[in-house]
């Protein structure tokens, strides 16, 4: 029997079939996903801030886009899965609030997802499909049997990446 394995706020957690992974409220945070389909292996990552350079308070690797990534990657290599075939799709990176300020400093949900973008590329992960901006929030599965991402937004249907 398949498990729902939540993945909370700022965590990060890895799965194989037939397990399936979720997370929930991705407002301006982003979710990452990561699958190998040859070994039907699957991780999630729920990032709330694109760097942890920029932050004094960066003990929760899991919370910034940089440093989840890199944890990401090495839990499922140790799990078997090969970089080579790993590939990514995202979701979230909304602009939850309306602002008068132009300021990109509060444009947290755009900088979470160029920031991911960029570590992706850095780290030569293909992105096959991703489900981003917007002004609403995103729960979305993994799962490992299929590498399918489902992606639910109220008002807005459920969509398969």
């Amino acid at each position: 029997m398949a498990e729902l394995i939540k993945v909370g706020m700022a965590d990060l957690k890895i799965a194989k079939a037939p397990d399936v992974l979720t997370t929930l409220g991705l407002g301006s945070c982003v979710g990452i996903a990561l699958y190998d389909p040859d070994k039907r292996l699957a991780g999630l990552a729920h990032i709330m801030l694109p760097d942890s350079t920029q932050i004094k308070n960066n003990a929760n690797k899991a919370k910034f886009a940089d440093t989840a990534l890199e944890i990401l990657l090495k839990e499922m290599v140790e799990a078997g899965a090969l970089r080579s075939r790993l590939y990514a799709k995202i979701a979230g990176g909304a602009q939850m609030f309306a602002m008068d300020s132009q300021s990109d400093i509060m444009k947290i949900g755009s900088r979470n997802t160029m920031a991911t973008k960029k570590l992706l590329t850095e780290y030569r992960i293909p992105l096959h499909a991703e489900d981003t901006g917007g002004n609403y929030g995103r729960t979305i599965e993994i799962h490992p049997d299929s590498g399918r991402l489902l992606v639910k937004a109220i008002g807005k249907g459920m969509r398969e990446l």
